[in-house]
């Protein structure tokens, strides 16, 4: 069992350097959808296991491979990090329809070195068919709030830079954890209220918004039928009790039943990546590979 899951945030640190306003989302092939898993996952299942994910890809893509999963959203920090991944990626046949990316937005030298590094990730990403770049702009130090001018600057700079995506073939699309949903959500509407949907898609992180709003199922509901129209990718997860379980399900503190019913009613096709982490008190049953055929079984019955 694992006592702290190594953050998402920290693990890009941690790399080396190295129209409609609906959106829709197909996998590469006959228009047919693809589902992935984020790598983030795998981070907290390798760390209970006592492993290091990323530390050996061929390994560990083999066994991503195991689990049936056909694509993944890895955490990318540089260009360096993509050409180390690609090989064994294309080795076992798994494809790359998105990927996630830490930013700072909120100040303006920081915000340009970010941009600059997004752009050199996608313009490696275009020879991998690569449609969507996930990003969650960095908060400030213990989670304190952006003032009114550091939020310009953020919705500025994501602006510019779901501009130049866009002229690439790539969606820029928004994600949060729950400190956006501090002050009635201040963060979170300014951004999707004060950018273009043009130029920014939003990546529901479906868990995140439930937590994030005091673990909130309503909330989530709002959230999906407010911003429906600009959400190109869902991150999937689900808890018991307020506890990420060990594999995901319809039915738990979210009911994804009528989640993937509302996301039909409203036309919505998003991507859909897994995102079923492990925390502290999550049951240990299974291994990581055994734990993901279960989800992408399930998901694939439940949202196509």
């Amino acid at each position: 069992m694992i006592t702290q899951p190594f953050s998402r945030r920290k693990f890009l640190i941690s790399l080396p350097l190295g129209a409609s306003l609906f959106y829709s989302y197909s996998g590469p092939g006959k228009g047919d959808s693809v589902i992935s898993s984020n790598g983030y996952n795998w981070i907290t299942f390798y760390q209970r296991a006592g492993k290091v994910w990323g530390q050996d890809w061929d390994a560990c893509i083999q066994d991503y491979a195991r689990s049936g999963l056909k694509a993944l959203e890895p955490s990318i920090g540089h260009v360096e990090d993509l050409n180390k991944l690609i090989p064994a990626l294309k080795k076992y046949d798994i494809s790359l329809p998105s990927i996630y990316v830490g930013s700072i937005l909120h100040e303006p030298k920081e915000a340009d070195l970010s941009i600059q590094r997004i752009i050199a990730i996608a313009d490696r990403l275009i020879l991998e068919g690569t449609k969507i770049i996930v990003t969650n702009p960095s908060p400030l130090k213990n989670g304190a709030p952006k003032s009114d001018a550091e939020l310009a600057c953020q919705v500025e700079k994501l602006n510019m830079l779901g501009s130049l995506l866009k002229q690439k073939g790539i969606t820029l699309a928004y994600h949060t954890h729950d400190v956006e949903f501090r002050e009635n959500a201040r963060e979170f509407h300014y951004v999707l209220q004060h950018t273009k949907p043009e130029n920014l898609a939003f990546c529901m992180d479906v868990h995140w918004v439930y937590r994030g709003a005091g673990n909130s199922e309503q909330t989530v509901f709002d959230i999906l039928k407010t911003y429906g129209n600009r959400i190109v990718a869902l991150h999937i997860r689900q808890s018991r009790n307020g506890i990420w379980t060990e594999t995901f399900s319809g039915k738990g503190d979210i009911d994804y039943v009528r989640f993937a019913k509302e996301l039909k009613k409203q036309k919505i096709k998003p991507h859909l990546v897994i995102e079923q982490c492990l925390e502290a008190k999550t049951v240990q049953t299974m291994d990581v590979a055994q734990a993901h055929a279960i989800d992408l079984k399930i998901v694939k019955a439940l949202f196509n």
